[in-house]
């Protein structure tokens, strides 16, 4: 009688299989069903993959979302204004992006003009506006852990003036800035300028004039001239490292990253000394092609470049950066983990390159805009290739999630685990 009720209750659950009690609530079942996947999902390794959520940024959208590793959107935010490019959801709920503003009077890839902090019931904390005829804030936004929001700008220098520090152009220019805001009195309390630091070997009878070769702590702002139509950097992100009080910055059209000493005040940034380093505003240190400074010695490893960033506390990598090196010139992407040094130094004529950590790339990733890579918790890297979607690398470098946009167009992914303190104030619990 024993083996008749088991035996009719083994049937009792094949027949059920189709209903809406599945194989998955049985307890100890060996043979679960199969998740259900998105028609964007085309790999998918359950053993593999990290089970998190991804925040979706499209570049030059009208909303962005959290989606988990089967594509199902949990979460979306809706935009008035569309995006120019970042936004990051934190800890406490509240998400901060750069958006396009209405008018403006540049035309460059990647222009903002606004910066928002959103609650997580959408509604909008704080709004800036950073957009006149001779500046606009671009690309990147950071929330510094003093509450301050930094962002990356362009600054307008006509012909004349740029002329005058033996710049060879014969259009106005558009170098970078740095802006520091404080968002409850929307005062500006800091700026770093690279008009500060420039250096020239072509007009001896200016003030910046020098070997270039022999100070690559400065700029040499001719370096891009002939390819740029006036934006001769592009720089397209900044990371912020609170234990050094540094900021990192692409600069895409220099193939290169600058490292800037935020301890300084604004005087001392837009001098050559002062603050933590002592070298004021200068450069303490850049990699990634050496070129820039006339240095023969070290290798050219990046080719145009995206969102430095540091791998976070607790995650394997901790202290290195990831970087997505798009290789425009060859069409094919390198994702690459870089030990960055401990002690910030710029030797002329010699190997200042970074040691690589770690690398990715396929015949099959490839982008020349936009695009990332993340560390996740469980030592994954996630992958954003700009006009594919998303690919979850293990250190061993196996695929284990690749995830296809209909849109096509991400600007950036970035991961959260299931305990983020931000989920449940979004009405995400887990």
């Amino acid at each position: 009688m024993k083996k008749l009720i088991c035996c009719l209750g083994l049937v009792c659950i094949m027949l059920c299989t189709g209903c809406s009690s599945s194989d998955d609530s049985i307890p100890n079942n060996p043979n679960p069903l199969p998740p259900i996947l998105s028609e964007e999902i085309e790999v998918y390794e359950s053993s593999l993959l990290h089970n998190n959520l991804t925040l979706i940024v499209e570049n030059g959208s009208n909303e962005s979302y959290l989606i988990n590793k089967t594509g199902e959107r949990l979460f979306t935010w809706d935009f008035e204004d569309k995006l120019g490019n970042d936004f990051e959801l934190f800890p406490n709920g509240k998400s901060l992006g750069i958006f396009k503003s209405e008018n403006s009077s540049f035309g460059f890839g990647g222009k903002g003009g606004k910066i928002k902090i959103i609650n997580p019931d959408s509604s909008i904390d704080w709004e800036y506006e950073y957009n006149t005829t001779k500046n606009i804030s671009h690309h990147d936004v950071e929330w510094l852990p003093n509450g301050n929001v930094l962002f990356l700008a362009w600054e307008k220098i006509d012909v004349t003036q740029a002329q005058q520090l033996g710049i060879i152009t014969t259009d106005d220019i558009f170098p970078e800035k740095l802006v520091e805001v404080n968002p409850i009195t929307n005062e500006i309390v800091w700026e770093w300028n690279s008009w500060d630091h420039s250096v020239q070997d072509t007009n001896s009878n200016l003030p910046n004039f020098d070997s270039v070769s022999l100070n690559p702590q400065r700029i040499d702002f001719s370096y891009n001239i002939s390819e740029s139509s006036g934006d001769i950097m592009h720089a397209n992100g900044i990371d912020y490292d609170a234990s050094k009080d540094v900021i990192y910055i692409s600069v895409n059209y220099y193939n290169e990253v600058w490292v800037i000493d935020h301890s300084t005040s604004t005087a001392e940034a837009s001098g050559v000394s002062g603050g933590n380093y002592n070298k004021g505003g200068d450069l303490l240190y850049r990699f990634g092609n050496p070129l820039t400074y006339k240095n023969n010695e070290g290798s050219i490893l990046f080719d145009r470049n995206h969102f430095p960033n540091l791998i976070e506390d607790n995650v394997p990598g901790t202290g290195n950066m990831l970087i997505y090196v798009n290789g425009a010139s060859v069409q094919q992407s390198t994702v690459y983990e870089l030990v960055m040094p401990d002690m910030f130094n710029m030797i002329p004529n010699t190997d200042n390159e970074p040691q690589i950590n770690w690398s990715y790339t396929h015949e099959d990733l490839g982008f020349d805009k936009i695009s990332g890579a993340v560390r996740l918790s469980n030592g994954n890297t996630l992958i954003t290739e700009g006009d594919y979607g998303l690919w979850e690398i293990t250190p061993s470098k196996e695929i284990a999630w690749k995830y296809k946009s209909l849109e096509g167009n991400i600007w950036r992914a970035y991961d959260y685990d299931l305990d983020h303190p931000a989920l449940p104030l979004l009405g995400l619990d887990f």
